[in-house]
């Protein structure tokens, strides 16, 4: 599974965490271990930037994502063939505003989104609300399985 991250953000982010995330969510949704996804951390004014470009709205956002390929999750049975996912476009400057209000930890926030800007790669979206409640629950689901799974790596 090739994923590549590359923060053009002027803010640090535990890079190693999210590449733990993807690598876990990518496993539990049969996702073909060839699938190459990017992740991008990008300033405000490059995100701002995006997201007048490709939705139309003012200001920057927290996450974007542009599938290529248009895969969609596997079963135990039949695994996603492989192929492109797409890139997952990260604002941590958004994010740390969003952590803050949520009382939680960059790091958490920016786990939260890119789970989020994976479920999209992957065809979910919350436009609707069957849609919404379906995406949230397999996100709360791997959010909650990727900690559980996090806690026994650091044990010693």
């Amino acid at each position: 599974m090739s994923i590549e991250i590359n923060n053009e953000s002027s803010v640090e982010a535990d890079e190693p965490a999210l590449q733990r995330l993807m690598v876990y969510a990518l496993d539990e949704l049969f996702v073909h271990p060839d699938a190459d996804l990017g992740i991008v951390l990008v300033d405000e004014a490059a995100m701002e930037q995006l997201h007048v470009q490709w939705m139309d709205e003012p200001g920057p956002t927290d996450v974007l994502s542009f599938p290529m390929d248009e895969l969609r999750p596997g079963t135990e049975d039949a695994m996603t063939p492989a192929g492109l996912l797409g890139d997952i476009v990260l604002c941590p400057q958004v994010a740390a505003s969003q952590a803050s209000a949520a009382g939680h930890s960059l790091t958490d926030e920016l786990l939260l989104l890119t789970c989020h800007g994976l479920l999209h790669l992957l065809g979910f979206d919350h436009a609707e609300p069957e849609e919404e409640k379906e995406m949230f629950g397999i996100q709360g689901e791997l959010l909650a399985g990727f900690s559980q799974s996090e806690r026994k790596r650091r044990r010693p």
